[in-house]
């Protein structure tokens, strides 16, 4: 859960938070870092604990609960520093896509479907939500179950509840997660996620697993922690549904604007029809009118030189699970990608250097083939890319900025 970008939402896309530093390689930064936090003695900690007890009782928590959930939970000062220092990078679209719609992350969704392709069937045939796009949630959430995260869940909230920065919220979510070990869906030591309290495989913090969650696999708990993904799966297609999912409408179709086309038609809330968008000149990218998915909006978030989309009503279904545009366009694409579908094919502009997605693969090859590495060559410049940029500089006696710039790219040419 996206604590800083929604009220009530399940899933926490670790790319948004930029926990991928790009350039790291295929898979970087898909759901929570793994951590190794430990709790410390903290006197303040137990006061607000004790403190704590009586007003979870009076929101009907047991006793027994509170003794069972804090045996073992204590202060984790890593969380409070995770909470004070989350530094917000700003991604591209371009950069958000090459790592959420990665060569890696759609040969394992594509793994993932074959794989699970039966209950994803029933999962489908319940709730209405197609597989590939409850795989793609599941891929942007957690690298299919491979990032669910490891801290422990009561501890993290309890945390950040004593910390007060965000004290009402935290305790809330500390209330819905004690629900759910009285509920018997999990223990406390499987209650494991990310340090600011999403979990699973698709990340779900806890006042939404109460509202949300399900039982799918029948076995009496709605276990989103187990190896087993079923009823995570299971969970976020029920989210989805009861959102407004429609089957068979496509979250948005990439498009090809007219020359002169007028921009300020453009934005999530002007709507039209899409044989009105085709009066227009909007096509798709075979040149042919979209069909008529319902109203539909363009939106061009790389603005009139980069590509563009005409969104449907699933958009805004996405979009509840983490309102961020750019979420929503990689868990749509992706799930394209996972269909089927080809990469995105409008050209996006060069960024603030000047440089193409090309340039910076181009750069992260030949950093790499010099001894440099870069972690990968996705064209998405990150911490490990920097360093290496800076070292190369720094053995070329040049002053080390980690900056790339074509002047770079020329000197490595």
């Amino acid at each position: 859960m996206q604590v800083k970008r929604r009220a009530v939402t399940a899933g926490l896309s670790a790319l948004l938070l930029a926990a991928c530093g790009g350039g790291m390689g295929g898979g970087a930064g898909a759901g929570p870092e793994q951590q190794d936090m430990r709790p410390v003695p903290d006197a303040g900690y137990d006061a607000w604990v004790a403190a704590f007890r009586p007003r979870a009782e009076a929101r009907g928590i047991s006793p027994a609960t509170l003794d069972t959930a804090f045996r073992s939970a204590g202060f984790l000062p890593d969380v409070i520093d995770k909470d004070r220092n989350q530094i917000e990078f700003t991604r591209s679209l371009e950069d958000y896509l090459a790592i959420a719609a990665s060569q890696e992350r759609v040969s394992k969704g594509r793994a993932a479907l074959r794989a699970h392709g039966p209950v994803l069937s029933r999962i489908e045939a319940r709730y209405g939500v197609e597989p590939d796009v409850v795989v793609a949630v599941w891929g942007l959430e957690s690298f299919y179950g491979e990032r669910r995260g490891d801290v422990p869940v009561i501890s993290a909230l309890s945390t950040l509840a004593y910390d007060g920065r965000r004290g009402e919220f935290f305790e809330q979510q500390l209330v819905a997660a004690l629900k759910i070990l009285q509920n018997g869906d999990t223990l406390p030591a499987n209650m494991t996620g990310s340090w600011a309290g999403a979990m699973g495989h698709t990340q779900f913090i806890p006042t939404s697993y109460l509202a949300y969650a399900v039982d799918f696999t029948g076995d009496g708990r709605r276990d989103i922690w187990s190896d087993d993904p079923t009823d995570a799966l299971a969970s976020t297609a029920a989210y989805l549904s009861r959102s407004g999912w429609t089957r068979g409408q496509p979250w948005g179709v990439e498009v090809r604007l007219p020359a002169g086309f007028d921009m300020g038609q453009t934005g999530r809330g002007r709507t039209r029809s899409p044989a009105d968008w085709a009066a227009r000149g909007v096509r798709d990218m075979s040149g042919r009118a979209v069909p008529n998915h319902g109203p539909a909006a363009i939106i061009a978030p790389a603005g009139a030189s980069g590509p563009a989309f005409m969104i449907f009503g699933n958009f805004g279904v996405i979009a509840r699970y983490n309102n961020a545009e750019s979420y929503v366009i990689g868990v749509g694409h992706l799930s394209d990608r996972l269909a089927g579908g080809p990469p995105i094919q409008g050209t996006f502009p060069p960024d603030a250097q000047g440089m193409t997605i090309a340039d910076r693969q181009d750069l992260q090859r030949r950093l790499t083939a010099a001894g440099f590495d870069t972690g990968g060559t996705d064209g998405v410049i990150g911490p490990k890319t920097r360093a290496a940029i800076s070292a190369w500089q720094q053995r070329n006696g040049i002053p080390a900025t980690g900056e790339p710039t074509l002047a770079l790219l020329q000197a490595l040419r």
